[in-house]
């Protein structure tokens, strides 16, 4: 990635972060369409880790960006099948495929800059053309923008009483499952709802950055 690498590394940790939650989510959800959303979500942040590792450490080029298209092409086509066949939960199907061909875009953007003979550094080379379509740039930023506001928002409401209630929830849960041991307790945790939707919302930040740097 492009770019100032303290910013480079700042993305790195919170969308490695993100997606190790994504995987103790992943791990509390029974199988089913839970565990699958959560599976790409986890593939999506790791994948966004490894994108947005500074360029000065490590250059991907020539493999590392037709590898990142490959696989997020494989990780479109399933999110999209399911809603083909009219099954899965569309709303977070199409959401996927949308992030995961915009990390398409992006690894097809870092094989297409042009160098101008210039060393491939941290920051843009003199007489380096930045990767991509402006305009397929900015519409896919309009859309990670208005997603990162729409998070935010849902995380208003699950504040003071909402979270009381949910706590108290989780406390009866947790003495009626007492039986089931510890292990309970950590996948209530995994699968906390302010937990998920702060997730997204860090993904999507992610998102808008790694655009903004192509």
């Amino acid at each position: 990635m492009h770019g100032a690498p303290l910013v480079g590394w700042l993305l790195v940790a919170l969308c490695a972060a993100t997606g190790a939650y994504c995987l103790l989510q992943m791990r509390g959800e029974p199988p089913g369409p839970g565990r699958r959303i959560a599976g790409a979500e986890a593939l999506m942040g790791w994948g966004m880790a490894a994108m947005a590792v500074p360029s000065t450490v490590l250059d991907p080029r020539p493999w590392g960006p037709a590898a990142f298209a490959a696989v997020f092409a494989v990780a479109a086509v399933r999110a999209l099948l399911p809603m083909v066949r009219g099954a899965g939960l569309p709303g977070h199907r199409l959401h996927h495929a949308i992030g995961a061909l915009a990390m398409v875009y992006m690894a097809l953007a870092m094989m297409t800059g042009t160098t101008g003979g210039h060393h491939h550094t941290g920051q843009t080379a003199p007489g380096r053309m930045a990767g991509g379509v402006p305009l397929l740039t900015g519409m896919l930023l309009v859309y990670f923008a208005v997603y990162v506001v729409r998070s935010g928002l849902r995380l208003v409401p699950m504040t003071d009483g909402a979270l009381d209630d949910a706590g108290g929830r989780a406390a009866d849960d947790a003495r009626a499952g007492g039986r089931a041991g510890a292990g309970s307790s950590g996948i209530g945790w995994s699968r906390r709802p302010e937990l998920w939707h702060a997730c997204r919302l860090s993904m999507g930040i992610g998102m808008c950055a790694m655009l903004l740097a192509l």
